[in-house]
């Protein structure tokens, strides 16, 4: 099958899932594709059983995608640009410290304490794995994903610090969460000792080294946008700042999200105010709004499709529930020694810790990793693992997160009142 049928495929299947999600259950898109996605896989597997030859097409279908390559190659860096173009640069360094530190020692801490219990946990049963390969878990289910939640908190009328913090943490924490799983993975792959000197030093070098190079070309992008007022060619820019920046930072062994963030945020903030005239800003927000649209609809409904390719025993079942409870353990802990440290500076939302919590979803960037890993026994229950927590978090902490928000809103306008 061409790469052409194979797109061809999955737009027409995520117009059509988009489609029965507006007109009949209605809920936040990527939630609603995901569910009727998931949905039509179990009813291709039922169909499957009584005509192989139907299931044997949606696995060939499957089995010609590379997720890993589609996403981590091609589009995160569409949806990471697309995402900062529209973050307020002066509501995160008015959230920095909170932001960087979710960010930083929070991946770090979730990766390391998601993978030790991990490890402790499979040594009691039959698939049990070595540390390295628990840590590579804990490092792909670290990072957040914004998309699903972020309609559903402005939809519950969440405070804007709230939305700020889980925005800018997504946003960042991706990049890192990418790099450690990679400093991970070449360690593992080559038998070498953990050493933190030079964990921290790839760190340094693929994150800060990406931070500069976005902040380079994005300064240069910028520059060219302001020399000219042409719309049509000014967000041609902006896609060849995406898509040849993403390629040269790869290049360069350099964090190829990380760099796409920090463009993506000069140009969406300097360079909104200062390079672009009211119409380049309108048709160049229309567009990357479309593009981010389309890709997470087709995303979302790659990820309900892989159910179809996945092999759930009851070992493998048990294991993805165990792994639910450890990765929001992991996030809980990562999520309150920052807050709580911080607290001594400054106020935060009732329930912060709650929320950043449950709100903490994960998205295709895990499972992307997942099947990044090399063909193993322990990579196939790496992927049932990640898949289970990635339904998961999307299905029911995506569906309740809202009512969480609006009883913490409710509650605080209930004080309020009392006070007045």
């Amino acid at each position: 099958m061409s790469f052409f049928e194979i797109i061809a495929i999955l737009t027409s299947l995520a117009a059509v899932f988009g489609f029965l999600n507006a007109r009949t259950v209605r809920l936040p898109t990527t939630i609603g594709i995901m569910i009727i996605a998931l949905l039509f896989s179990l009813l291709f597997i039922a169909v499957g059983s009584s005509l192989p030859d139907v299931k044997d097409w949606g696995v060939q279908l499957l089995a010609g995608i590379d997720f890993n390559q589609a996403l981590m190659h091609g589009m995160l860096g569409f949806l990471l640009f697309a995402g900062a173009l529209h973050v307020n640069f002066d509501d995160l360094v008015g959230q920095y410290r909170v932001i960087g530190s979710l960010a930083t020692v929070g991946v770090v801490v979730s990766t390391f304490l998601i993978g030790t219990v991990l490890w402790y946990i499979l040594a009691l049963t039959p698939a049990a794995m070595s540390y390295g390969y628990c840590l590579l878990f804990g490092a792909l289910i670290s990072p957040t994903d914004p998309i699903a939640v972020l309609s559903i908190l402005k939809s519950a009328k969440a405070p804007k610090s709230l939305e700020v913090k889980i925005t800018g943490e997504s946003l960042f924490n991706d990049g890192v969460g990418v790099v450690i799983f990679l400093v991970i993975l070449e360690i593992v792959s080559a038998g070498q000792q953990f050493s933190a000197s030079h964990v921290g030093f790839l760190l340094i070098q693929e994150a800060g080294g990406g931070a500069l190079f976005g902040l380079g070309i994005g300064y240069l992008a910028y520059r060219m946008l302001k020399e000219i007022d042409d719309y049509q060619v000014e967000v041609m820019i902006t896609l060849a700042l995406v898509t040849g920046g993403y390629v040269l930072a790869e290049w360069l062994h350099l964090s190829a999200p990380i760099a796409m963030v920090v463009a993506g945020l000069l140009i969406g903030n300097r360079g909104r105010k200062f390079a672009m005239s009211e119409k380049t800003r309108k048709d160049l927000d229309t567009f990357w709004e479309l593009l981010d649209s389309v890709l997470n609809a087709i995303l979302f409904t790659l990820l309900g499709l892989e159910i179809m390719i996945l092999d759930f025993s009851l070992l493998n079942i048990a294991l993805g529930l165990a792994a639910i409870v450890i990765t929001l353990a992991g996030r809980l802990v990562s999520v309150a020694i920052p807050i709580t440290i911080l607290k001594r500076w400054r106020t935060f939302s009732p329930k912060v810790i709650r929320i950043l919590t449950w709100g903490g979803l994960r998205g295709g960037i895990s499972v992307a990793l997942a099947l990044s890993l090399p063909t193993s026994p322990e990579r196939d229950l790496i992927l049932i693992m990640t898949y289970t927590v990635v339904v998961f978090s999307i299905v029911v902490q995506g569906l309740s997160i809202g009512s969480l928000v609006a009883s913490v809103v409710s509650s605080k306008k209930g004080t309020a009142n009392q006070g007045s």
